[in-house]
């Protein structure tokens, strides 16, 4: 029997009842299949059911062949030999005692067939680009984004039937994400991969859209999944404004039927009461008029109810789609002016800016570079969290930074307040009227910030920052990104077209850093900041 998984009739509930899945029907079979929705649709939830970590409350899951699962926060033991990470560690202690002679037979009987594993294991982390790593080293003498790509060479090494990766690319470098393109491009098994990364989904088969607790599957890539999603969209438009149009012509007849019956009724009465044919005749003509009446009007309703069901149908088929929209006035930076002076800055952790660098104008910085290079230390030192070793940082207008922890947020604070922390003089219906415009609309506007989404906590981080006063005309972003679903990065990038400042991200989302009008490429390498072009941005071999 090939690779699949089956849930059949699957529900799904979180301890406080907040429902997630209530009868999910969903099959993946051979291939690469990229699961897609918004943040809070259930797709890590779905991966966890698949995995074993989690149990529904009513159907089945069922997988034929072995599981591998990469969850979205790998955590390892600092402690543990990269052999162990690894899996391979007893293997390879049986192997060494044969090698050095000794012949009991439990060293053979742990063996088994698997007389190359290290062979394997070092073939495998090669690939991944871990070939300078011992396998006798300590996890915590790796990098974070390295030890992610060890818990997938842990994966391969077993060869399971099924992997499951969730968001496998957050917090990898340029580099570290060219490996793991590599690996998911050269899988023959099946693969369900959940990312916001459009380059790791360009290379999957087909496309699953959580919605609604309900999937929808896409043939193609993640290209071919937003193209045949368009054409939907513009059809589902279309049939909202036949819709539209209907009820309201159905409206209109309803009116004209209650007029005209009122008409027939009061003719009705004025002939009964004139008496000008027989009582009898009278009163059967009546009667007869009123269920006459009585029909059409409720041929109307019915036709009325029925407008009124398609354009639901026809609103539901139409996806929520809204953007940021927000002017920034005050942001505004004059071409020229300089907004930060850096010279010969020394950071914590070594890492170091030589000589002078100036930042002018509304200039759009992206800071790229390998895990660890110091990209967070230079932003967090250019923001005044931390004091520099040697040099001096200067900015010369108001800054904010967004960390990627997020934590500008009070989680105690509604949202309202959190904002209000941030422009203390602006008035509770200013700050309403233009949180609404970064979609928090009305009660919204009220959850506390403990109990947002990912993607809404980032969006009402994003808007404390940009609605601050004085406003920002240097913004600094540190892996914007990460755990953003594609509609919250489009958001951010609606956002940020309106943002009239200087800017500054650190990214590896080379895809997102273009859609934003990068200006120019700063590199933390070997610690240092060098300029360089766009051309030399990419993926070294």
């Amino acid at each position: 029997m090939s690779a699949s998984i089956t849930c059949t009739s699957l529900s799904f509930a979180w301890s406080d009842g907040t429902p997630v899945f209530d009868d999910l029907q969903i099959v993946f079979g051979p291939g690469r299949s990229g699961l897609v929705g918004v943040n809070g649709s259930g797709k890590s939830t779905l991966l966890k059911l698949i995995a074993g970590e989690l149990t529904p409350a009513h159907g089945t899951v069922r997988v034929a062949g072995e599981v591998g699962y990469l969850p979205q926060n790998v955590t390892l033991d600092t402690g543990l030999r990269v052999d162990e990470a690894l899996g391979i560690a007893v293997v390879r202690a049986a192997l060494h005692a044969i090698e050095a002679g000794d012949v009991a037979e439990k060293h053979f009987a742990t063996v088994g067939d698997d007389w190359d594993v290290e062979e394997r294991a070092l073939a495998t982390l090669g690939e991944l680009g871990l070939g300078h790593i011992d396998l006798d080293r300590t996890i915590g003498e790796v990098s974070g984004g390295e030890s992610v790509l060890l818990r997938l060479a842990a994966l391969l090494l077993r060869r399971p039937d099924v992997l499951l990766l969730d968001e496998p690319t957050n917090n990898l470098d340029v580099y570290a994400r060219r490996r793991l393109y590599d690996a998911v491009a050269s899988w023959s098994g099946v693969m369900v991969v959940v990312s916001h990364d459009r380059e790791l989904l360009e290379l999957v088969d087909q496309i699953a859209d959580l919605r609604s607790g309900e999937v929808n599957w896409y043939g193609g890539n993640y290209s071919a999944y937003e193209e045949a999603l368009a054409t939907e969209q513009d059809a589902a438009e279309r049939m909202m404004r036949v819709a539209e149009a209907d009820l309201k012509k159905q409206k209109r007849e309803l009116v004209e039927a209650h007029s005209k019956l009122a008409k027939r009724t009061r003719y009705a009465n004025k002939m009964y009461e004139n008496k000008r044919e027989p009582r009898a005749v009278m009163k059967l003509k009546k009667r007869s008029a009123q269920v006459s009446a009585g029909k059409h009007r409720l041929l109307h309703e019915e036709r009325l109810a029925d407008a009124k069901e398609r354009l639901d149908e026809a609103v539901e088929a139409v996806r929520d789609d809204d953007e940021i929209r927000v002017d920034l006035p005050y942001t505004a930076v004059p071409p020229g002016r300089t907004v930060l002076t850096l010279l010969d800055l020394e950071l914590r952790y070594g890492a170091r800016v030589r000589g002078g660098l100036d930042l002018r104008g509304p200039e759009r910085i992206a800071l790229i570079g390998r895990n660890g290079a110091g990209k967070t230390t230079l932003l967090r030192t250019i923001a005044g969290e931390l004091e520099p070793v040697a040099g001096e940082t200067t900015a010369h207008v108001p800054l904010r930074f967004l960390p990627q922890r997020l934590d500008v947020l009070d989680d105690g604070r509604t949202v309202v307040e959190n904002v209000a922390r941030f422009a203390p003089g602006a008035t509770n219906n200013r700050i309403r009227a233009r949180l609404a415009r970064f979609l928090f609309k009305g009660a919204r506007a009220d959850q506390p910030a403990a109990t947002l989404s990912g993607g809404e906590r980032f969006r009402a981080a994003l808007a404390a920052l940009m609605l601050a006063e004085p406003a920002p005309q240097l913004l600094m972003l540190d892996e914007p990104t990460n755990n953003l679903d594609m509609a919250s990065v489009r958001q951010l990038t609606t956002a940020l077209e309106s943002y009239e400042g200087a800017l500054i991200v650190a990214s590896h989302d080379l895809p997102f850093l273009e859609s934003i009008g990068i200006t120019r490429w700063l590199l933390m390498e070997e610690g240092e900041l060098k300029e360089i072009t766009p051309e030399a941005v990419g993926y070294p071999a």
